[in-house]
C-alpha cells in the first residue's frame, strides 16, 4: 500500500499534546506516513481573523485525510474583544473551525462509537433485582448527521425585515409579534432529504457490516414534526433493504433516561446534529467519559478524524502532562480503520484493552481524581506514560 499523507492539526489546549501521542501509537504499530502540520485554532482567529485559514483548506483539499486534536470556542462577545486590535472593527465574524471545515468539505456523516473496555473503573454500573452489581457491556456506536440541523449556523440576532417577514408567514411566529425585533433571536434547523437518507443509509450499511441487530433513529417527530419527521420517514424507507436490522425510534429526551436503564440493549443510533452531539456523549460517560470518546468525520472524498473532548486550556500548560491520550489514540485507529489498515486499528485497541484491565497504568481521570499537579501523588500516570505503556503492549 502506498504511502499516506495525513494533515495533522493539533489545534488548541490539549490537542497540542494528545496528538503527537497518537502518532506515537502509529509509528509503532508500524503505520507509515508523512504528516503535513496544519495551522487551526484560536491563535489564528486572534492573528488573522480566521480560525481556519485558507492554506490549511487546501492542504485538505490536497491530502484528504486529517487528524484533528481539539478546538477553543467562545461566545460571539469574548471572541469579538480578543480579536487583535488592528483587526477589529473590520467585519471579521468567529465560526467554529471544525463546523466550517465540516460544511466546506460536506464530512456529513459523524461516527461515534461509545464501547466499554473492560476493567475500567469508569464504566457504568448498576444495581441487579437481587441487590447485585452489574456491569452491562456498552457497544453503541452514534450516526450524527454532521452538517445541517442548528448547527448549520443560519440564525440571526435582531433579524433583517425580510427574514422577520418571511418567518411571519408562519402561523406559529404570532406568538412573537409583540417582540421587538433587536430583542429577538431565531436560529433554524434545516434537514434535507439527501442528507437525512445518507446518515441513515450509511447507519445500516455499518450495522449490517459489523452485526449489529438495531438501528435506532433518537429525535423528535412527536415536537419537532418536520425535521424529526423526515429523518423518520427515509429511515422507515431504508429499513426495507435491511430485512434482517430492526429499526427503532427513541425520543431525544426518553433516550437519555433509557441509556442508564438498558445501555447493553442498543446498537447503532442516528441522529440530527444536535441530539447526536448530546446522545453521543450521554453514552461516552458510561463507558468512561470524554477521556475515550473518539469520532470520524466522512465525506464522499475527505475525512477528519478527532477526539470528542475539548481543548482544556488549563492543563495544557501542565507538566508533565496529565491528560488521557486514549480518545485521540481511538481517533488514529477509525482513521486505518477508514484507509483499510484495520489490521493495525484492531493491534492498538487490543494494546489499549490490555492495559485498561491491568490496571496499572491509569490517568487521572481514570482514578476519579480532579485535575491538577497533585494527581501524580496520588498515581496517576502521565499522558506519556499511558502512551508508552499501549506501545508495549501491542
Amino acid at each position: 500500500m502506498s504511502k499516506r499523507t495525513v494533515v495533522t492539526m493539533p489545534g488548541d489546549g490539549i490537542g497540542k499534546i494528545v496528538l503527537p501521542e497518537a502518532i506515537r501509537v502509529l509509528d509503532a504499530v508500524g503505520f507509515k506516513a508523512d504528516y503535513v502540520h496544519g495551522d487551526i485554532g484560536w491563535d489564528f482567529w486572534i492573528k488573522e481573523g480566521n480560525a481556519l485559514p485558507q492554506r490549511t483548506i487546501d492542504l485538505l483539499e490536497k491530502h484528504k485525510l486529517g487528524l484533528f486534536g481539539a478546538i477553543t470556542s467562545k461566545p460571539k462577545d469574548k471572541a469579538d474583544k480578543e480579536l487583535s486590535p488592528e483587526l477589529q472593527g473590520k467585519g471579521y465574524v468567529y465560526y467554529s473551525p471544525i463546523v466550517t471545515m465540516r460544511q466546506h468539505f460536506d464530512l456529513d456523516i459523524c461516527i461515534r462509537p461509545c464501547r466499554s473496555f473492560q476493567g475500567n473503573p469508569l464504566n457504568f454500573i448498576r444495581r441487579g433485582s437481587k441487590g447485585n452489581v452489574e456491569e452491562p457491556l456498552v457497544d453503541v456506536v452514534i450516526f450524527r448527521q454532521n452538517t445541517e440541523g442548528l448547527y448549520a449556523g443560519v440564525e440571526w440576532t435582531n433579524p433583517p425585515d425580510t427574514v422577520r417577514k418571511a418567518m411571519e408567514t408562519h402561523p406559529k411566529m404570532k406568538n412573537f409579534s409583540h417582540v421587538p425585533s433587536p430583542d429577538l433571536a431565531i436560529s433554524t434547523r434545516i434537514f434535507s432529504r439527501g442528507a437525512c437518507q445518507r446518515i441513515v443509509e450509511g447507519a445500516f450499511e455499518y450495522a449490517k457490516k459489523y452485526n449489529y441487530k438495531s438501528v435506532t433513529v433518537c429525535e423528535k417527530p412527536n415536537v419537532i414534526r418536520e425535521t424529526s419527521g423526515m429523518m423518520e420517514a427515509e429511515a422507515k424507507k431504508i429499513a426495507a433493504k435491511y430485512p434482517g436490522i430492526q429499526l427503532r425510534s427513541t425520543n431525544i429526551d426518553a433516550q437519555m433516561m433509557w441509556l442508564t436503564k438498558n445501555p447493553e440493549e442498543y446498537g447503532v443510533i442516528v441522529s440530527g446534529n444536535m441530539f447526536g452531539d448530546i446522545v453521543s456523549d450521554g453514552f461516552a460517560g458510561l463507558v468512561g467519559g470524554l477521556g475515550f470518546a473518539c469520532s470520524a468525520n466522512i465525506g464522499r472524498d475527505c475525512a477528519v478524524f478527532e477526539p470528542t473532548h475539548g481543548s482544556a486550556p488549563k492543563y495544557e500548560k501542565l507538566n508533565p502532562s496529565i491528560v488521557n491520550p486514549i480518545a485521540m489514540i481511538l481517533s488514529a485507529c477509525m482513521m486505518l480503520d477508514h484507509i483499510d489498515e484495520k489490521d493495525k486499528a484492531d493491534q492498538i485497541r487490543q494494546a489499549i484493552a490490555r492495559v485498561v484491565q491491568a490496571s496499572k497504568v491509569q490517568t487521572y481521570d481514570m482514578l476519579r481524581l480532579t485535575g491538577g499537579p497533585d494527581v501524580f501523588k496520588h498515581g496517576a500516570a502521565t499522558t506519556q506514560q499511558m502512551t508508552d505503556a499501549i506501545i508495549q503492549n501491542l
